[in-house]
């Protein structure tokens, strides 16, 4: 089986950071090296385990992610754009590998992560679900199925706290769609307000609904005419972000520089 995965935690105080230390911790094969928070937060110097209520692990939670990666292989992070790109350099600075699950990345972002994974192996998804990446893989599969004389919109709901519209994982479901349909990106359409005009039959659309605590609800509609077919993903629990996480995780470890999706997670 070779030796543990010594992974780092960014953020490992947040609700997904707590998750991710509690599954790295439970798991065979992986060792919590670290855990990092954000300069001034009350719990950088305490013990991880005793800030994240796991028990006492002898693993301090540090400021800098350069410190906590002087013991790792991976990195998991799950924060804000604007850190992952911090994560990213300071990876590619240690030659340690990342994975990242964060949304919300501007076009300059993906490209300072795709720069980083020049030098270390990136495995960067919007989300880490194992069903949902199968679920995508199905769609762009059905939709060349289905050809020309079916219209497609995409739906996603999720908790009032998200702060990024639409997700990522619904965009990733409308662009892989498109690709399969050898449509241009342009065809996605995020907004549908006034008089529109008729549907164009390229349009791909993609709805979001905000409310609630719902972790994550993604559907694809085929509309045929007589006929529509529907595909659902529903997160009942953010623990499948985390499993789909360490078993990047897991595979990102070794590997060359480069970056990679849950597809090639996946092998598909």
């Amino acid at each position: 089986m070779g030796a543990d995965v010594r992974t780092v935690v960014t953020g490992v105080t947040g609700r997904m950071g707590q998750m991710l230390g509690q599954l790295v911790r439970d798991t065979d094969g992986f060792t919590l090296a670290g855990g990092t928070e954000k300069e001034g937060h009350a719990s950088v110097g305490l013990d991880v385990g005793l800030a994240c209520h796991l028990g006492q692990l002898e693993v301090p939670v540090v400021a800098s992610l350069d410190e906590a990666l002087e013991r790792a292989d991976v990195v998991i992070d799950f924060t804000t754009p604007e850190a992952s790109v911090q994560h990213a350099r300071a990876c590619a600075r240690h030659k340690v590998a990342l994975v990242v699950g964060s949304t919300g990345f501007s076009d300059e972002a993906k490209a300072e992560v795709a720069e980083a994974a020049k030098v270390v192996p990136v495995v960067m998804s919007p989300n880490m679900s194992i069903g949902v990446n199968l679920v995508i893989e199905l769609a762009a599969q059905l939709a060349t199925r289905l050809g020309k004389d079916f219209d497609i919109d995409v739906l996603e709901a999720h908790h009032r706290h998200k702060k990024d519209a639409p997700s990522g994982t619904a965009l990733r479901l409308a662009d892989e769609i498109a690709r399969a349909l050898l449509r241009r990106p342009e065809v996605i359409r995020s907004s549908r307000v006034g008089v529109t005009g008729p549907r164009r039959r390229e349009e791909i659309g993609v709805q979001t609904l905000r409310g609630g605590d719902v972790v994550g609800e993604h559907t694809v509609y085929f509309f045929g005419d007589g006929e529509r077919i529907e595909l659902t993903h529903r997160a009942t629990s953010r623990e499948q972000f985390g499993r789909g996480a360490l078993r990047a995780a897991r595979w990102v470890k070794g590997r060359a520089p480069g970056l990679y999706g849950m597809s090639d997670v996946l092998g598909s």
